[in-house]
């Protein structure tokens, strides 16, 4: 929440109580109505889908079998995701030619502003367009960003909800173990 110091108490709690309205009127359409039929769970196979992707085409996840694939959902909307896709980018740059693929999935409903964001942020990866949020349903993810590491069988074995500082190191441990394997 901003830091309010040159209001009164009564102004800062109402200042924090817009902010707060704000952030749910934003995430809340993201949220509501959904209804989850499956969801992520270790060592299982994820929900299979086919998205649209910045790199041309469609890409379908089942199709990324053999290779080590980071799965990672953010919004243009997010800052937490803002902050967290340079980052990926890195480990994209560092592992690709280890056979690891990053899959940035934009819960965006405009999947143009998505795209703007993604070569604003020069993001290297391919950047998939869940405008309609099925695959974010499915995936039964509440928490934005969310990151899932799949083994090259396609299992996921790290679900990681949010975004903190410094949790890319712990990403970049759990994809060497992944490639070695």
């Amino acid at each position: 929440m901003m830091s309010t110091p040159d209001l009164d108490p009564a102004r800062r709690t109402f200042a924090g109580t817009v902010a707060a309205g704000l952030t749910a009127s934003l995430v809340a359409p993201w949220f509501a109505g959904v209804a989850h039929a499956t969801s992520v769970k270790p060592k299982a196979l994820p929900p299979d889908f086919t998205l649209p992707s910045s790199l041309g085409g469609n890409l379908r996840l089942a199709e990324q079998r053999g290779q080590v694939v980071l799965v990672n959902f953010w919004a243009t909307w997010c800052g937490p995701c803002l902050i967290e896709l340079p980052h990926l980018n890195r480990l994209h740059d560092k592992y690709r030619s280890a056979g690891v693929l990053l899959l940035g999935v934009s819960v965006d409903n405009d999947a143009k502003a998505a795209a703007a964001m993604a070569k604003k942020l020069d993001l290297r990866f391919a950047t998939l367009f869940d405008t309609a949020k099925t695959v974010s349903r499915a995936w039964d993810l509440d928490a934005m960003p969310s990151t899932v590491l799949l083994d090259r069988d396609g299992r996921v074995r790290h679900i990681h909800l949010g975004y903190r500082d410094g949790l890319e190191k712990t990403y970049e441990a759990q994809l060497r173990e992944l490639v070695k394997e």
